[in-house]
């Protein structure tokens, strides 16, 4: 049988997301009865600071370039590399189609009738104060894996022999000039036209001659380089949780935008004008080479470029807040994640389009994408050195955008939790949500983000799953179907806890052959699986008393 063409998959695969956003993301549109006749909550305040009614594209263009960061990069790559690029494809379309743009659309939706707040306080206001404090904890933890598999995704690359000591120039290089466009625009008052024409050609040198200029960390200080550049990175993470906002989030955010537009355009040249074929299997076996079963690593492997919990912080934290019309909820919570999972098959594409063996498979996950696209760049005349230094510049990039906000909310959530408020409470959450991870990547031997890459997904997709959770009361105590929230959340759920149980087994068996052993992986999975079930008995708890007291509609139910 002649190896399929990859512009024959991405055909089917825009044809096929295209039908489910105007048949499904509909569905969805008129279940939740989106109206623009109605003000929303950005209209209604629009304080010009955190409630600001935003145009369409602007809004989808912001919401996309936060949710669309190195995990659906990674996951399908790794998924592909395990168990063959069908499986990982199959799972990307259709977990997509049903899980994942469902899931940030009722995120976005059920933030939009609770007044614009976060998923946490739409679970408070449905559930209990106790459900709320779990929640927040469970997102806590799941942040912290966050931190820990980006941070060592970063720090691989950096080290990688070809080309990782130039991407570590350019990379610090752009976070300088990221600075130097929050001054600009800030204290300078530079028109943003302007700004952004001094900028990018900036940007356009920093890709260029950062291989010029490689950065290597000395020897003789530092004996692993990998941990280094990991400690380095947490210094940056620290930095760029507690500095204003202005100086280095919202400027390396407008220029990270950049990346990923070009990434994508590149990406989607590749696909339709790179005349590949699909050399690698499309299936490998229901385990990988390590053993793992497809049944359920797959789906927690490909984590974000599936369905995405981080997702749901996003689209109830920031993006709720700027919508100007009910219905503009569509094409950015539904058509929004739909984007994503064409960045997801982009990367799995970057697997596809080699043989089984082939050396450039052998790398880590972030040279396979680079390579690929610096590939698909050369189809426009790019060369190689530039086009691979583009690749490994946009994951970075990408990988940034992930550790700025997860370390952010991480820290908001802790001093939620403690009730540590001023600078000081400031520093001591950023210290403490660093803390964890800090430690995971220092008293790991391997390459942390391969072992930690499992349960970041499980993780993660289990707080999507606790979010369809939260959503579902929602929905119950609002008199509408719940059942294309609940089936989702009740697929997600089996999958991860599945996942959390496979990490916790084999732990606990060794417990009782022998001395006890402390280890981290387990140990947090079997908090995580804790976590959960206290939460499904506080959401089955709320159900049942709300059915029993026969309470009124709440007015959220619009």
């Amino acid at each position: 049988m002649a190896p399929m063409s990859i512009l024959t998959i991405a055909l089917i695969v825009i044809a096929l997301f295209s039908i489910a956003y105007r048949l499904y993301g509909r569905f969805l549109r008129q279940e939740f009865k989106l109206d623009n006749r109605q003000p929303t909550p950005a209209s209604i305040v629009n304080d010009g600071v955190d409630y600001v009614p935003t145009r369409l594209p602007i809004l989808l263009a912001q919401h996309f370039s936060s949710i669309a960061a190195a995990g659906p990069i990674v996951g399908p790559i790794l998924a592909g590399l395990w168990f063959g690029w069908l499986p990982a494809l199959l799972w990307i379309i259709f977990g997509n189609i049903f899980i994942g743009a469902m899931h940030d659309f009722a995120n976005l939706t059920a933030s939009l009738r609770h007044k614009a707040r976060s998923i946490a306080e739409v679970v408070k206001e449905n559930m209990s104060q106790r459900a709320y404090l779990l929640f927040l904890l469970f997102i806590w933890l799941s942040l912290v894996y966050v931190i820990v598999a980006f941070t060592d995704l970063t720090a691989s690359t950096f080290v990688s022999a070809e080309y990782g000591a130039g991407v570590a120039s350019s990379s610090f290089l752009y976070l300088l000039l990221s600075i130097f466009l929050g001054l600009a625009l800030t204290r300078w008052q530079w028109p943003l036209g302007r700004a952004t024409a001094v900028a990018l050609p900036l940007l356009l040198l920093i890709i260029w001659g950062g291989q010029a200029i490689p950065l290597s960390l000395p020897a003789s200080i530092f004996s692993n380089p990998t941990k280094g550049w990991d400690v380095i990175i947490l210094v940056y993470c620290f930095f760029a949780s507690i500095l204003p906002l202005w100086v280095l989030l919202q400027p390396r955010g407008y220029l990270g935008g950049y990346f990923l537009y070009a990434a994508l355009g590149v990406g989607m040249i590749g696909l339709f004008f790179g005349g590949y074929t699909a050399e690698y299997p499309a299936f490998i076996g229901f385990h990988n080479a390590k053993g793992a079963p497809l049944f359920p690593i797959l789906f927690i492997t490909v984590a974000c470029g599936a369905c995405s919990g981080f997702h749901g912080l996003v689209c109830s934290g920031t993006t709720s807040k700027q919508l100007a019309k009910e219905e503009d909820a569509g094409p950015v919570g539904y058509g929004g994640m739909l984007l994503e999972g064409l960045v997801a098959v982009i990367a799995l594409a970057t697997v596809m389009m080699f043989p089984a063996g082939d050396a450039a498979l052998k790398k880590g996950p972030t040279e396979i994408y680079a390579g690929g696209l610096a590939r698909f760049a050369n189809l426009l005349g790019i060369p190689m050195e530039v086009a691979m230094s583009f690749g490994l510049l946009a994951f970075a990039t990408f990988v940034y955008d992930t550790l700025d906000v997860a370390t952010r909310l991480g820290r908001y959530i802790l001093q939620e939790l403690t009730g540590w408020e001023g600078s000081a409470g400031r520093i001591g959450a950023t210290l403490a949500t660093l803390a964890l991870p800090l430690f995971f990547l220092m008293t790991t031997q391997e390459a942390a983000y391969l072992k930690f890459w499992p349960i970041f997904g499980a993780s993660n997709q289990l707080l999507a799953a606790l979010s369809l959770l939260g959503i579902s009361v929602w929905l119950i105590k609002s008199g509408k179907n719940p059942l294309y929230a609940l089936l989702p959340m009740l697929f997600v759920l089996t999958m991860t806890l599945w996942s959390l149980g496979l990490f916790v087994a084999p732990w606990l068996q060794g417990w009782t052959a022998g001395p006890f052993q402390i280890e981290a992986i387990p140990i947090v999975a079997l908090i995580l699986i804790a976590i959960t079930l206290l939460l499904l008995i506080e959401a089955y708890q709320t159900v049942a008393r709300h059915k029993s007291a026969g309470k009124p509609v709440p007015s959220s139910a619009r």
